[in-house]
């Protein structure tokens, strides 16, 4: 069986000091201007996509540290990724430099649509059609053309319903790292009980069995 090592693993020495590393990863980040895999930025620096994510969190430690000098620009970490961008609070100052328009905002049956998939995710169209009480055919369209959602299989029901999952950029336009991050939201229900929905992830079993 042929084995691969990397630079790290056979010499037991890393390619790069520390110092380095944060350097290369800035670096790279900066000029993807997306998201870049830890596995593919352990590749660049020859260690592995654990240790990359190691190194990228203590990196974020000192690089969004309010108390140092004030960046404009933050280092956002993903389950399996990681990408520089810029503050929320400067957006318009950004928006007006680079002559971007205003607007962009969501409308609020895409956010209706969005928050069903984010806490009830992987879920699939009829799901939501059923939480919201109309068709969410457009809704679901839109929001995985602007890469919000996205589908991640089918459901194991008549039809094969596809079933849709929030992406790493809806992660990224909110401000979260991880789903656990989402809040938990408490609603009251027609007899007065408060119930609290949490987000659920892949590892949850799909709610709904009606296909699309």
């Amino acid at each position: 069986m042929n084995m691969t090592h990397t630079p790290e693993e056979e010499s037991g020495i890393p390619a790069y000091t520390p110092e380095e590393q944060f350097s290369i990863i800035e670096a790279c980040l900066f000029a993807a201007g997306h998201p870049l895999t830890y596995a593919r930025l352990a590749e660049v620096l020859g260690i592995t996509p654990a240790a990359c994510a190691d190194v990228v969190e203590k990196m974020a430690v000192i690089y969004n540290n309010p108390d140092a000098f004030p960046r404009g620009i933050l280092l956002v970490r993903f389950p399996e990724s990681c990408q520089l961008v810029t503050r929320e609070e400067w957006g318009d100052e950004v928006k007006e430099a680079l002559g971007v328009r205003r607007g962009g905002k969501l409308s609020a049956s895409l956010l209706e649509v969005l928050a069903v998939v984010a806490y009830h995710q992987p879920t699939t169209r009829a799901f939501i059609d059923t939480v919201r009480g109309v068709d969410s055919s457009y809704a679901v369209g839109a929001l995985t053309e602007k890469n919000l959602i996205e589908p991640c299989g089918k459901l194991d029901a008549p039809g094969r319903p596809t079933l849709y999952r929030t992406t790493t950029d809806f992660l990224r336009v909110f401000g979260l790292s991880r789903l656990d991050e989402l809040p938990t939201v408490k609603l009251k229900t027609d007899s007065g009980e408060t119930v609290e929905i949490v987000p659920e992830t892949e590892d949850t079993p799909p709610e709904d069995a009606e296909s699309e």
